[in-house]
């Protein structure tokens, strides 16, 4: 809809776009508008050409889907689910002073990691009927991560970043978990 509202705006007016600190219009690009300036002669596909035509204009554009029936998924999402558990289990025993009250809790497909009150609690559970991984971070906040490629070389992904779930863990735990090695990326379903 914003998408719609600015390319509507640089239709009847360029330099109004100006007005947007970070914009800069590409070069060649205002040459390039090929749709009609009339508004009655309009259709409602508009064209680009050159490299901007390349461009994804939202974040979720993302061309990768998940073909995973509901047995596979059930067992690749289960697979992964329960090497985290044992992860965090293993992380969590081994900084037991430096993680007062830490605990790692595992069922129903729920894997829930308190990490202490200061770092707050990781939720990461199933949901089945959208064959998704969903993670609760007290750091990154909520996402819903989908199965990208097949079960040999497949992983878990934020289709609005591109990030696996595994790279977002590596990325968060080693700052909590500061006097231990800790790589995410060496468990299932992560490259």
């Amino acid at each position: 809809m914003f998408a719609g509202r600015l390319l509507a705006r640089w239709n009847r007016k360029p330099a109004c776009l100006a007005t947007i600190k970070s914009w800069r219009m590409p070069q060649g690009l205002a040459s390039q508008r090929i749709w009609p300036r009339n508004p009655a002669t309009a259709t409602n596909s508009i064209r680009f050409e050159g490299s901007f035509a390349s461009r994804r204009f939202f974040s979720s554009q993302i061309e990768t889907e998940s073909t995973l029936d509901s047995v596979t998924y059930d067992r690749v999402c289960s697979d992964t689910l329960d090497a985290l558990s044992d992860y965090f289990e293993e992380l969590t025993e081994n900084a037991a002073e430096e993680l007062q009250g830490s605990d790692v809790a595992y069922g129903d497909g729920v894997l829930t990691v308190k990490l202490g009150q200061q770092h707050g609690t990781y939720v990461i559970n199933r949901q089945t009927p959208n064959k998704q991984i969903w993670l609760s971070s007290p750091t990154s906040g909520p996402k819903r991560f989908d199965f990208v490629g097949t079960v040999a070389a497949g992983r878990w992904i934020y289709k609005h970043s591109g990030q696996s779930l595994h790279e977002l863990l590596q990325q968060e735990i080693p700052g909590i978990l500061k006097s231990q090695t800790v790589d995410f990326l060496q468990l299932p379903y992560c490259r």
